[in-house]
C-alpha cells in the first residue's frame, strides 16, 4: 500500500496562501527537501487552486537538477467539484468520491504527494488516509489578518534555537534579522 504525504509552507502567523514576500525559492535546504519529496514520489494528488496555478507555472519551467521535468512528467489528479475533464498537463479528474479514488491510487503508486492546505487536504486527513504531513514553517510574521499574529509588513526572523518535544510540538525560538 502507497503512502499520501501533504506538503506545504507557511509562516509564524500561518499564512500559507501569499508566499511572494517571505518564501525562498533559493533557498539550499527547501531545495534538497523538496528534491527529496518530489523525486520520491510516483504522482501527484492537486487541488483546483493548486492545479490552475501550478500548471501555468510548471510547464515553462527548466533546472539543471531535472526537477522541473521530472515533476511535469509525473501522474497528477486533480480534485475538484467545478472543473470538468479532460485536463492538460499529465492531469486527471478525480470523479465521484475522493477518498475511495485515493484509496485506489494508494494501491496503484508508492508514494503521493499532495502540495498546500486546502480542501482536498482535508478531505484526505478526515478520510485517514494521509501517512505524513511536511509543514515547512518559514521565519517571518505575514501579519494578513486578524486572526493572525500581526505586523506591519513581513518580518524577518532569524532562528536562535529549536526543541522538540515528544508530544510532536516544536518550540522554536527567533529573534527579528
Amino acid at each position: 500500500m502507497g503512502t499520501v504525504t501533504i506538503s506545504f509552507e507557511m509562516s509564524l502567523d500561518g499564512v500559507f496562501d501569499r508566499m511572494e514576500d517571505w518564501f525562498d525559492v533559493e533557498d539550499p535546504d527547501l531545495v534538497r527537501h523538496s528534491d527529496e519529496l518530489v523525486f520520491g514520489a510516483d504522482a501527484v494528488l492537486l487541488g483546483r487552486e493548486s492545479y490552475e496555478f501550478f500548471r501555468e507555472y510548471w510547464p515553462a519551467q527548466t533546472d539543471e537538477r531535472g526537477f522541473a521535468d521530472h515533476y511535469n512528467a509525473l501522474p497528477k489528479y486533480v480534485a475538484s467539484t467545478t472543473l470538468t475533464g479532460p485536463l492538460d498537463w499529465n492531469c486527471t479528474l478525480i470523479e465521484g468520491d475522493v477518498a475511495e479514488t485515493v484509496r485506489e491510487l494508494k494501491g496503484r503508486y508508492g508514494s503521493l504527494i499532495s502540495h498546500g492546505y486546502g480542501q482536498l487536504a482535508a478531505t484526505l486527513v478526515d478520510a485517514g488516509l494521509v501517512d505524513e504531513v511536511h509543514a515547512g514553517i518559514h521565519p517571518f510574521i505575514v501579519g494578513d489578518s486578524e486572526k493572525r499574529l500581526s505586523a506591519p509588513h513581513p518580518v524577518g526572523l532569524r532562528l536562535l534555537s529549536v526543541e522538540p518535544f515528544e508530544s510532536g510540538i516544536i518550540s522554536a525560538r527567533y529573534a527579528p534579522k
